[in-house]
C-alpha cells in the first residue's frame, strides 16, 4: 500500500500546480509507434512507423502477431516516411475494411490503400486483400502528414503535407491543382475514383479530391466526437505551432500556409483571399517547442476536468497542453524522463492516450477527478475500507450502477445497483491502494469519489 500511495502523492505533488495531467503506461515494448485507434471494440490499434500494426488489448498486453506487417517491399521508412495512419470503416463490424496511409517503396509516393480482416481470425488481417484507393505524388521526403480519419459524415479525411523542403519552395499549398497541402476528401464507399460529390472544387478548376487548402504539414487531425469539429494541428516552419478548429461541414477552407505561418504574415500572396486563421497557435522561442502533435477533445467518462478539452503535445515537449473553446492554452508540468511525444489515441470508451518511444501511456487525471458525492446526497463509506464498501443514496436520484477504476484506469469492479437507500460492494478483490469510483443514475449523469483500499 505504502509503494502505490506514495506514486500516487508523487503524480499529485508535480502535476497539481498546473493542470492535473498525468500519463502512465499501459503498453510497452513497441518500435515507434506513430498512430493509436480502435475498431469499435476495446483492444487499441498500434501502428508502427516501420510497417507493422499491434493489436493491444485492454489489459495492457501486446499480441505477439501483428495485425499487419508491411514489409520494405511495399514502404519506405525513415524520417518522415513510412507507416502513418489508420482507419477502421464505420461499418468495420460488417464489412472488414481498414484503410492505411504509408509511403510507398521506390517512389516515395503517399498511397491510401484498403485492407480487409481475416475471415478467420479478427486479430489478424489478410495481407492480400490489398487495395489502392488514391496515390499522391511525393517531391520529398519529409512533410508527408499520415493521418486518416473518418469523418462524421461517413467519408475518409487525408491530411496532406506541402511535400516542400525549405518551406513550400513550389508553393502547393495554395495551388489547387495539386493534392499536396491540403485536405483530401474521399467517398470509398463510391466506385473509383471515390470523390464525393459536394467537393468544392467537382465540376470546376481544381482537384476532385481536395476539401481545403493552404496547410504546411497536418501531421495529426481529429473530429470531435460531440459535436463534428475537426481539430488540425499544422506543424509550422519556423517559429509558430498551430492548432484550427472548424466545423466538419467547412468547405474549401484556406489556412494560409505559406501566406501566413499562424496568423503572422510568411510570405506575400498578391491574390484576395480569406483564410481560415488558427484557434490557438504558440512560437518555438516562447516554449521551446518544435513541432505540434495534434490530439482529441475529451468526451471520456473518467476524468470531468477533462471534459471539452483539446489535448495535443509538442515533438519536443516534454509535457501535454490543452486548448479550450477560447483558445487558452494550458500546460501540464514537465513530465519525468524523456518523451517525444507522436500520436494521441482514444478508446471505444473515449478515454485518451498518448504514445512515445515504445510506450503507450494512458492520459489521467491524477486529482482523480473530484470528490462529488457528498454534494449529490451520496455517501460511500468506510473510506479506507476492507473487503466491503457501502453507498448510501438520501438524494431523490435512482442509482443504477457502480463502477471503479485503478490509476491506470482500467476498471476493476463494475454492478448493477439495486433500487434501494444502502447497496453493499464487494471490494475484496482489490489490492490495497487508491481507486475512483463512479456511479450513475437513469438520467446517464455521472458522479465520482476517491476510494482507499486498506
Amino acid at each position: 500500500m505504502k509503494n502505490i500511495i506514495t506514486l500516487f502523492l508523487f503524480f499529485f505533488s508535480l502535476f497539481s500546480f498546473s493542470q492535473t495531467i498525468g500519463i502512465t503506461p499501459f503498453a510497452s515494448g513497441l518500435a515507434s509507434p506513430v498512430d493509436i485507434t480502435h475498431a469499435g471494440d476495446s483492444r487499441l490499434f498500434i501502428v508502427q512507423q516501420g510497417g507493422a500494426i499491434k493489436v493491444v488489448n485492454s489489459n495492457g498486453s501486446v499480441n505477439a502477431t501483428n495485425f499487419l506487417t508491411l514489409t520494405t517491399a511495399t514502404i519506405a521508412t525513415g524520417g518522415e516516411r513510412g507507416l502513418l495512419g489508420l482507419a477502421f470503416h464505420p461499418n468495420y463490424s460488417t464489412n472488414g475494411y481498414f484503410y492505411v496511409n504509408y509511403t510507398r517503396a521506390g517512389d516515395g509516393d503517399t498511397v491510401i490503400a484498403r485492407y480487409s480482416v481475416s475471415s478467420g481470425n479478427a486479430n489478424v488481417a489478410d495481407p492480400a486483400s490489398s487495395v489502392i484507393i488514391l496515390t499522391v505524388d511525393q517531391p520529398f521526403s519529409n512533410h508527408n502528414g499520415g493521418t486518416i480519419k473518418f469523418g462524421p459524415d461517413g467519408y475518409l479525411y487525408v491530411g496532406m503535407g506541402d511535400g516542400g523542403s525549405g518551406g513550400d519552395p513550389e508553393n502547393r499549398a495554395q495551388n489547387i491543382t495539386d493534392n499536396l497541402g491540403k485536405m483530401l476528401r474521399l467517398d470509398v464507399d463510391a466506385a473509383t475514383p471515390y470523390i464525393p460529390a459536394d467537393n468544392p472544387y467537382v465540376g470546376i478548376a481544381g482537384n476532385d479530391e481536395i476539401w481545403a487548402l493552404g496547410l504546411r504539414n497536418p501531421w495529426k487531425f481529429s473530429f470531435d466526437s460531440s459535436n463534428g469539429d475537426l481539430w488540425i494541428a499544422d506543424v509550422g516552419q519556423n517559429n509558430i505551432e498551430e492548432i484550427n478548429r472548424v466545423s466538419s461541414t467547412g468547405s474549401n477552407l484556406n489556412y494560409g500556409w505559406k501566406c501566413y505561418e499562424g496568423n503572422a504574415v510568411h510570405a506575400t500572396c498578391t491574390a484576395p483571399t480569406t483564410y481560415t486563421f488558427p484557434l490557438a497557435q504558440y512560437t518555438h522561442s516562447g516554449t521551446g517547442g518544435c513541432s505540434v502533435t495534434g490530439g482529441y477533445v475529451y468526451n471520456g467518462s473518467l476524468y470531468p476536468n477533462f471534459t471539452g478539452k483539446y489535448f495535443f503535445a509538442d515533438y519536443c515537449l516534454n509535457r501535454i497542453g490543452t486548448v479550450d473553446a477560447a483558445g487558452t492554452i494550458v500546460y501540464s508540468a514537465t513530465f519525468a524522463g524523456s518523451n517525444n511525444f507522436t500520436s494521441f489515441g482514444v478508446d471505444i470508451n473515449k478515454e485518451l492516450y498518448v504514445c512515445s518511444g515504445s510506450t503507450v501511456y494512458r492520459v489521467i487525471d491524477t486529482s482523480l477527478a473530484t470528490n462529488d458525492f457528498s454534494t449529490n446526497g451520496i455517501s460511500l463509506y468506510p473510506n479506507p475500507a476492507g473487503s466491503e464498501v457501502f453507498i448510501r443514496n438520501s438524494s431523490e436520484t435512482s442509482l443504477t450502477k457502480f463502477n471503479v477504476y485503478d490509476l491506470s484506469g482500467k476498471k476493476v469492479i463494475e454492478e448493477t445497483l439495486a433500487a434501494s437507500e444502502i447497496n453493499s460492494i464487494n471490494t475484496g478483490s482489490l489490492q490495497a491502494g487508491l481507486y475512483l469510483v463512479t456511479v450513475e443514475d437513469a438520467t446517464g449523469a455521472k458522479f465520482s469519489s476517491k476510494l482507499t483500499i486498506k
